[in-house]
């Protein structure tokens, strides 16, 4: 536990009411293998929450589990795959619509041929 820092008059500075909570990953018995070897990868071997939003000192304690526990949930995530689509009929039909625009106009900007 340490000080909270910023304004909040002579109590403040003399009280304790900061929390910083940790989770030492690879020491965890709640995690599988596999999750722990995700977790390390994304966010490191220790989670750190810090609060010191509240005056009181239980009241940040759960505010910093409540941040751990939200870091590890997004560490622990595991990204929808990729499914590769193909562009529709439509879509193609206005691509090369645009593109004989533009080959016309630029046709237009060329000298008339001498013949």
């Amino acid at each position: 536990m340490s000080r909270s820092s910023g304004p909040g008059g002579q109590h403040a500075q003399k009280s304790s009411t900061r929390v910083e909570a940790s989770l030492d990953v690879e020491a965890s018995t709640a995690l599988t293998d596999i999750q722990k070897h995700r977790v390390v990868g994304r966010a490191g071997a220790v989670i750190r929450a810090v609060s010191q939003d509240e005056r009181s000192q239980a009241r940040n304690r759960e505010l910093a589990i409540e941040r751990l526990v939200q870091k590890l949930r997004e560490a622990l995530a595991v990204p929808r795959p990729r499914v590769p689509t193909r562009p529709g009929a439509n879509a193609r039909q206005r691509r090369l619509e645009g593109k004989r625009r533009r080959a016309r106009t630029k046709a237009l900007r060329k000298p008339p041929s001498p013949e």
